[in-house]
């Protein structure tokens, strides 16, 4: 039944490309509309009534009217709808809400996800990866098999008769029956919120299927991976799939496992495919094969506009439309969504590559980061965290940096800490424990990633010996003036240097 079944989605899926014409020749056009489409239907809302929503007819006006927001001063909007309240920024009753952390002030934010968003965005967005690589390669096999999922804490909550947890569950939970019947694990497994036994559900269901690709965080995806082999005793990956063809990828800088992945699925002609997608939304998919440029998807419901970092302000900062983007320049994103999301200002960062069609890299955050494997630890989660624990212990501190020790083979990652402290705890030891204690209740994502040391491992942190910032930023000649030790990075090139500089005495 297989091969039939790969024929026919096929062919379906197929179909989608021609659609996607239409954007691709009228970028701005199909923006402009969209933008009109959405104040239209949410002109009854109470935003709509409360910003005129009937009476903006372009973008300037738009952009004049109404603020720039972050998820705290959207939040209580946000917190009044799971609460029972409708109409409020979006017509459609809401439902569902994606869990998701980050905030200063908050463990976890919750993001709305309309029905349209579902439809429309998210599902859309699933078929169209999957129609622009078979589009790219006309031999693809992939519903000749299964395509492995692997979600995120997947499991869904009810709350005051609206359900939150992981968008991946939420997706999960209302694939097409073709989607779902062509995926592994089932459902139930696949929903499964305790991870350890997830894991090792996930490996018994899948090594004797014909899994034919993979969908999944890399960091997340790297441990099930090593986990079938250790299971089947195999040496690597095609040994256990022999049809293994594609890995659709996102969520984190794949980079830095990119050389891993290779070693264990060692076949010359392996896709990987990369996404752009978040709770609030799904931005971009990769469009050709052997590519790192993401295609800008701009018919799923979301309307953008773009801040340059060079004038980044927060809130207060001065959009542009996509009409007046330029090449290799950073910008912060702004959303406009159909799940009611107005002027959202998501915190990531992206360039143009392109602008025929528009292709984007994602660059980043706008804040101090870490998000190697999706932990998402920003920078008032180290200090908060930090601040308790020298509280607890009586120490100083005069300057930190956090970088990420990525995996390695079967090891798994962590963070490691370079920390001069002003006055040095009596037992480091305890220090770090309460470090990651600390981080674990801040931030639910690094929660998440430390479960069993699963895919994080317990932090590792060095006393720095007095002066070494100092003498660190003297040799880059970046003493004074507005010059900072960077707090989190992505990569381990500021920690490197240190440690090359360091006589850090570990106890």
């Amino acid at each position: 039944m297989l091969p039939l079944f790969n024929t026919v989605v096929s062919w379906f899926l197929k179909k989608r490309k021609h659609q996607m014409e239409l954007f691709l020749k009228y970028p701005i056009d199909v923006q402009q509309e969209l933008l009109m489409r959405l104040l239209d239907v949410a002109r009854e809302t109470e935003m709509g009534k409360q910003y005129d929503y009937s009476t903006i007819y372009n973008y300037e006006t738009f952009a004049k009217r109404l603020p720039i927001q972050k998820y705290e001063t959207f939040e209580p909007l946000i917190e009044r709808t799971r609460k029972g309240e409708q109409n409020l920024f979006w017509p459609s009753h809401i439902q569902w809400f994606a869990k998701s952390s980050g905030t200063t002030n908050a463990k976890s934010k919750f993001i709305p996800v309309s029905s349209e968003a579902l439809e429309n965005c998210h599902l859309k967005a699933g078929k169209d990866m999957l129609a622009l690589y078979i589009n790219n390669n006309e031999d693809a096999g992939l519903f000749n098999g299964r395509g492995l999922r692997l979600g995120g804490s997947s499991a869904i909550y009810e709350d005051n008769n609206s359900y939150f947890g992981d968008l991946s569950a939420i997706i999960i939970e209302n694939m097409p029956f073709w989607a779902d019947f062509s995926s592994a694990p089932k459902t139930e497994v696949a929903l499964m919120s305790e991870w350890e036994t997830k894991m090792e559900a996930i490996v018994n269901e899948t090594i004797d299927e014909n899994i034919t690709s993979l969908v999944g965080v890399p960091s997340w995806m790297l441990v099930l991976l090593n986990a079938v082999l250790k299971k089947t005793g195999k040496h690597n990956i095609l040994e256990v799939w022999p049809n293994l063809e594609v890995y659709f990828h996102g969520g984190v800088n794949f980079n830095p496992y990119r050389e891993q992945y290779k070693k264990l699925i060692p076949k010359k002609d392996f896709k990987y495919y990369e996404t752009y997608n978040a709770s609030e939304g799904f931005f971009a998919i990769q469009d050709t094969n052997n590519s790192t440029d993401l295609l800008l998807m701009l018919d799923y419901g979301i309307f953008y506009e773009f801040i340059p970092m060079s004038e980044f302000n927060g809130e207060n900062s001065i959009a542009i439309s996509l009409e007046e983007v330029k090449l290799e320049i950073n910008y912060a994103i702004i959303i406009t969504t159909n799940s009611g999301l107005w002027r959202y200002l998501i915190g990531d960062t992206i360039k143009f590559v392109s602008l025929d069609p528009y292709r984007i890299k994602i660059t980043g955050r706008t804040k101090h980061f870490i998000n190697v494997f999706g932990e998402e630890l920003i920078i008032e989660n180290a200090e908060d965290s930090l601040r308790q624990v020298c509280e607890k212990t009586n120490a100083e501190i005069m300057e930190f940096t956090v970088a990420p020790i990525f995996m390695e083979g079967k090891n798994q990652g962590a963070h490691e800490w370079m920390i001069e402290f002003k006055e040095a705890p009596k037992d480091i030891d305890y220090f770090t424990e309460l470090l990651d204690n600390a981080l674990k209740s801040i931030n639910s994502d690094y929660e998440a990633k430390r479960y069993n040391d699963m895919t994080l491992t317990m932090p590792k942190v060095h006393k720095a010996e007095t002066g070494l910032f100092y003498n660190w930023l003297k040799q880059k000649g970046k003493l004074g003036g507005q010059h900072k030790v960077p707090r989190l990075s992505n990569n381990r090139d500021f920690m490197d240097e240190l440690l090359n500089m360091s006589i850090a005495v570990e106890e």
